[in-house]
């Protein structure tokens, strides 16, 4: 029998707890997971994420698919939570979008919402978003939005991405329901958000990092929408130590 505990190795924010309380569980039902923390949690180094008790060998053998889940999901959480306490006091919102690792979606989209992020469409059918390939396919803004419209329920919400303001006149008089923005400088946004004027929902894309976020959503746009957070965030130092 052993006694171990998952510990944190730097600062960060905590997401995949059952993730690993499962791989233990499935390994050997007899190792009892005792969580210290509640996913969303703050750790501080050497600050102990959970306790784990039983069979020396079940414990070993899970060891390294808990740290792998825990630690991703835990790295997606502290980055989405780097940007989302930077434009804290803003109105916009930090989003994940469908640039996930196959297979993982649900686990990496709820770790953003763990960091304090929201998520964005977590497939094709949830709602239509027009980009530029959509719109040299259909010839222009306008007319990718009217086939879209054809095409969808009354529900079914339409996004397109511009990345020049000469586009945005063209895309507002088609009336999506919102507009991507896409690697925009800050005072270009600002003159995007003015023109919209509340009838479209504003979203910003492109080099959105903890370092340029609050100057992106001191902008007034709604969200700012960071692939990265789920296909690049730094894994979290977490580690197994016998007590």
């Amino acid at each position: 029998m052993a006694e171990v505990a998952l510990m944190a190795r730097e600062d960060g924010v905590i997401a995949g707890l059952d993730f690993a309380r499962a791989a233990f569980a499935l390994i050997d039902p007899a190792i009892a997971f005792a969580g210290k923390l509640d996913d969303g949690a703050r750790v501080t180094p050497g600050q102990m994420i959970a306790q784990i008790s039983g069979p020396a060998r079940g414990i070993l053998t899970a060891e390294r698919v808990a740290l792998n889940f825990l630690g991703h999901l835990s790295g997606i959480a502290s980055a989405t939570a780097s940007i989302a306490d930077a434009i804290a006091h803003t109105r916009a919102k930090i989003t994940c979008t469908r640039k996930t690792t196959p297979g993982l979606r649900f686990a990496e989209k709820y770790a953003v919402r763990a960091g304090g992020g929201a998520n964005h469409r977590f497939g094709l059918d949830d709602a239509v978003l027009i980009k530029d390939n959509h719109i040299a396919i259909a010839g222009s803004i306008s007319a990718a939005i009217a086939r879209a419209r054809e095409q969808i329920g009354h529900l079914v919400k339409i996004e397109v991405e511009i990345d020049h303001l000469s586009q945005l006149d063209e895309a507002l008089a088609a009336h999506p329901d919102a507009i991507l923005l896409d690697n925009m400088p800050p005072d270009t946004l600002r003159e995007a958000v003015l023109r919209i004027d509340g009838r479209a929902i504003a979203e910003a894309s492109g080099r959105i990092t903890a370092q340029t976020a609050l100057d992106i959503a001191e902008s007034g746009v709604d969200l700012l929408s960071a692939g990265w957070l789920t296909h690049s965030a730094r894994v979290l130092d977490i580690g197994l130590d016998f007590l």
